[in-house]
């Protein structure tokens, strides 16, 4: 019984040994952490729950020649609240969220006063710090929401978080859409859009954010923000009401014709000005035209018949030939500064008038 009862107590004595040396090192453990690898961890942590987001800058607008805006980037605005925000005091809460709810449901007409209160004394209650208000809010209303109670006094004391999104907008529509142009994420860049894009586009800003429940970013006011520079604007020589004109003029012809697309392009001749750029294609199976693509620059070709017209006009008023003057066209081949330029009927018509030449186009 001495030798059993001497076992036993050795067992729970090592027993004892073993749990005491597994609670120093997982006390160890804690302590090296805390103390040798704390600064390490909270950074980690701190990139889990805080960062740094992009603000985008507001892009520059594009105008006419005569100053109107040919695209711009509307602005809209998503609104939240934040019910824990520091400055804002639970009587100051309840003492104006009776009219705020009003102002709401006055303002939108899409929930009554008594569905917006309910909403914001629950948010007040869980304690929520992003909840939506109201999304896809122009600049107008927003104006008006400032005003409101409580959200008059700012994000810290009325708990008011604003949101921007920028939308582009074509004022009119399809007039120089193509000419005009777009950007996408991916980075194609098209027209007046893609080709000034990097003055258009602007510096992007950045703004401090911390992670809350249910995977939501809110903005802190932290003083390191770094504003976003707007973008420049950017003014073109395209005359709208000449860009109307030549529009319908084209779709008419384009219409009495059946043709599948055609472009304009107008010029004023003293200063080379481009007024008007029309590109119009017919959509597939269908009746309607559209500009989807600038054939005015992608199917550019040398003038020829456009502009022997300007050259003959222009040699028979100075008297340089007379239309029974004759012009050998050879083989239809001649060379100017080592390029070749080959007539539209192979092997040359030989010798012609002036006025066969107009008529052949050779």
């Amino acid at each position: 019984m001495p030798g059993l009862r001497k076992d036993i107590l050795w067992r729970m004595a090592l027993i004892y040994i073993l749990m005491g040396g597994f609670a120093l090192i997982v006390v160890g453990r804690i302590l090296y952490i805390q103390i040798v690898e704390g600064s390490k961890w909270k950074s980690k942590a701190i990139e889990m729950t805080k960062k740094n987001v992009v603000i985008e800058p507001l892009r520059g607008e594009i105008y006419s020649e005569d100053g109107r805006v040919l695209a711009s980037s509307v602005p809209i605005y998503e609104i939240r609240f934040d019910s824990k925000a520091e400055g804002l005091e639970k009587d100051i809460f309840y003492k104006n969220v009776d009219s705020l709810a009003l102002c709401l449901s006055d303002l939108f007409q899409d929930n009554s006063k008594s569905d917006y209160k309910s909403k914001l004394i629950q948010t007040y209650r869980l304690g929520a710090r992003y909840q939506l208000i109201k999304r896809n809010v122009s600049y107008s209303q927003l104006k008006k929401m400032k005003k409101f109670p409580l959200f008059k006094m700012g994000q810290n004391k009325g708990g008011f978080i604003v949101i921007q999104f920028n939308k582009r907008a074509k004022p009119f529509g399809m007039l120089a859409s193509r000419t005009i142009g777009y950007t996408t994420k991916e980075r194609v860049v098209v027209g007046i859009e893609g080709a000034f894009d990097q003055y258009l586009r602007g510096k992007q800003g950045l703004e401090f954010v911390q992670k809350l429940s249910g995977n939501v970013w809110m903005p802190i006011n932290n003083g390191n923000e770094v504003e976003p520079q707007d973008g420049y604007d950017v003014c073109t020589t395209l005359d709208i009401n000449l860009q109307d004109v030549a529009q319908n003029a084209l779709l008419k012809q384009l219409q009495i014709s059946n043709a599948h697309h055609g472009c304009v392009v107008l010029m004023e001749v003293e200063t080379g000005k481009i007024k008007a750029i029309v590109n119009l294609q017919r959509k597939e199976d269908e009746t309607e035209y559209v500009e989807d693509y600038n054939y005015a620059i992608g199917e550019s070709i040398e003038p020829g018949s456009t502009f022997k017209l300007v050259s003959m006009l222009i040699a028979l008023d100075e008297g340089v030939v007379d239309i029974n003057d004759t012009v050998n066209t050879g083989n239809g081949v001649v060379s100017y500064y080592g390029l070749k330029m080959k007539d539209a009927h192979r092997g040359g018509l030989g010798k012609l008038t002036v006025k066969q030449v107009f008529a052949h186009s050779s």
